[in-house]
């Protein structure tokens, strides 16, 4: 119980002091990073803090990745 609630005070720290394109993927890699965190010896809040900066660093990732084809397909430079 206590590791639930300390997922989401994270979470809602998280969203309360970042941005909506910067909370993106915070929610789901503190709810993992908090479980495993807890089950590898009950660091909960560390795993949580831990799956918070990787899911943002993802998401980050992906939406990168999305934007490259629209960016070359506006250059004219799409795929054959």
């Amino acid at each position: 119980m206590k590791t639930a609630l300390a997922i989401l005070a994270v979470a809602t720290l998280a969203l309360a002091s970042t941005s909506s394109a910067d909370a993106k993927g915070c929610i789901k890699g503190a709810v993992v990073g908090g479980v495993a965190g807890h089950y590898a010896g009950h660091h909960g809040m560390l795993g949580a803090a831990a799956g918070c900066v990787y899911g943002r660093h993802r998401a980050h990732e992906q939406q990168r990745q999305q934007q490259q084809p629209q960016q070359s397909q506006a250059n004219g430079q799409g795929k054959l």
